[in-house]
Protein backbone atom coordinates (compact mmCIF):
# COMPACT_ATOMS: atom_id res chain seq x y z
CA UNK A 1 0.00 0.00 0.00
CA UNK A 2 1.45 3.31 -1.12
CA UNK A 3 1.57 5.94 1.59
CA UNK A 4 2.79 9.54 1.22
CA UNK A 5 3.12 11.80 4.25
CA UNK A 6 3.90 15.49 3.82
CA UNK A 7 5.29 17.70 6.55
CA UNK A 8 6.96 21.05 7.00
CA UNK A 9 4.11 23.44 6.34
CA UNK A 10 3.33 26.45 8.48
CA UNK A 11 3.12 30.22 8.56
CA UNK A 12 5.93 32.20 6.94
CA UNK A 13 6.37 35.86 6.05
CA UNK A 14 6.62 36.99 2.46
CA UNK A 15 10.21 36.70 1.26
CA UNK A 16 10.89 33.85 3.64
CA UNK A 17 11.70 30.19 3.05
CA UNK A 18 10.25 26.84 3.94
CA UNK A 19 11.20 23.24 3.23
CA UNK A 20 8.54 20.62 2.75
CA UNK A 21 9.14 16.88 3.06
CA UNK A 22 7.26 13.93 1.65
CA UNK A 23 8.03 10.54 3.17
CA UNK A 24 7.01 7.61 0.98
CA UNK A 25 6.39 3.99 1.91
CA UNK A 26 4.96 0.91 0.24
CA UNK A 27 6.75 1.76 -2.99
CA UNK A 28 10.03 1.09 -4.80
CA UNK A 29 11.06 4.66 -4.13
CA UNK A 30 14.16 5.01 -6.28
CA UNK A 31 12.48 3.99 -9.56
CA UNK A 32 9.55 6.37 -9.26
CA UNK A 33 8.91 9.93 -10.36
CA UNK A 34 7.42 12.25 -7.73
CA UNK A 35 5.64 15.56 -7.96
CA UNK A 36 4.60 18.42 -5.74
CA UNK A 37 1.26 20.05 -6.37
CA UNK A 38 -0.72 22.72 -4.56
CA UNK A 39 -4.27 23.91 -4.11
CA UNK A 40 -5.04 27.46 -3.08
CA UNK A 41 -8.41 28.37 -1.52
CA UNK A 42 -11.13 28.45 -4.15
CA UNK A 43 -8.80 27.25 -6.91
CA UNK A 44 -8.07 23.99 -8.66
CA UNK A 45 -5.09 21.89 -7.71
CA UNK A 46 -2.05 22.78 -9.81
CA UNK A 47 1.22 21.10 -10.55
CA UNK A 48 4.33 22.69 -9.02
CA UNK A 49 7.37 20.49 -9.69
CA UNK A 50 8.49 16.99 -10.64
CA UNK A 51 11.63 14.97 -10.07
CA UNK A 52 12.36 11.78 -12.00
CA UNK A 53 14.22 8.67 -10.92
CA UNK A 54 17.22 10.09 -12.81
CA UNK A 55 17.00 13.29 -10.75
CA UNK A 56 15.77 15.36 -13.68
CA UNK A 57 13.53 18.21 -12.55
CA UNK A 58 10.77 20.35 -14.02
CA UNK A 59 8.99 23.36 -12.57
CA UNK A 60 5.89 25.40 -13.15
CA UNK A 61 6.70 28.86 -14.46
CA UNK A 62 5.20 30.42 -11.34
CA UNK A 63 7.85 28.84 -9.07
CA UNK A 64 10.85 28.50 -11.39
CA UNK A 65 13.95 30.02 -9.83
CA UNK A 66 12.38 30.11 -6.36
CA UNK A 67 11.52 26.47 -5.58
CA UNK A 68 13.80 23.43 -5.72
CA UNK A 69 12.62 19.82 -5.72
CA UNK A 70 15.02 17.13 -4.56
CA UNK A 71 15.01 13.55 -3.36
CA UNK A 72 16.92 11.32 -0.97
CA UNK A 73 16.64 7.70 -2.08
CA UNK A 74 18.21 6.47 1.15
CA UNK A 75 15.48 8.15 3.20
CA UNK A 76 12.61 7.54 0.76
CA UNK A 77 11.87 11.25 0.97
CA UNK A 78 11.17 14.00 -1.53
CA UNK A 79 11.71 17.65 -0.62
CA UNK A 80 10.49 21.01 -1.84
CA UNK A 81 12.68 23.94 -0.86
CA UNK A 82 10.68 27.12 -1.24
CA UNK A 83 12.47 30.48 -1.22
CA UNK A 84 11.31 34.04 -1.81
CA UNK A 85 7.80 33.04 -0.85
CA UNK A 86 4.89 35.23 -1.93
CA UNK A 87 1.38 35.52 -0.51
CA UNK A 88 -0.01 33.81 -3.61
CA UNK A 89 2.08 30.74 -2.77
CA UNK A 90 -0.39 30.16 0.07
CA UNK A 91 -1.92 26.73 -0.49
CA UNK A 92 -2.13 23.17 0.68
CA UNK A 93 0.87 21.38 -0.81
CA UNK A 94 0.52 17.75 -1.87
CA UNK A 95 3.05 15.14 -2.83
CA UNK A 96 2.07 12.65 -5.53
CA UNK A 97 3.33 9.60 -7.39
CA UNK A 98 1.76 8.00 -10.43
CA UNK A 99 1.64 4.27 -10.96
CA UNK A 100 -1.51 2.58 -12.30
CA UNK A 101 -3.26 5.36 -10.41
CA UNK A 102 -2.18 8.62 -8.84
CA UNK A 103 -1.40 8.45 -5.14
CA UNK A 104 -1.65 11.59 -3.02
CA UNK A 105 -0.57 12.52 0.44
CA UNK A 106 -2.83 14.30 2.90
CA UNK A 107 -1.24 17.67 2.22
CA UNK A 108 0.49 20.28 4.33
CA UNK A 109 -0.70 23.87 4.66
CA UNK A 110 1.65 26.71 3.76
CA UNK A 111 0.48 30.22 4.57
CA UNK A 112 2.52 33.21 3.43
CA UNK A 113 1.70 36.48 5.14
CA UNK A 114 2.31 39.84 3.53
Amino acid sequence: QVNLVESGGGLVQAGGSRRLSCAASGIMFRVNKFSWNRQAPGKQREWVATITSAFNTQYADSVKGRFTISRDNDKNTVYLQMNSLKPNDTAVYYCSVTQTTVYWGQGTQVTVSS
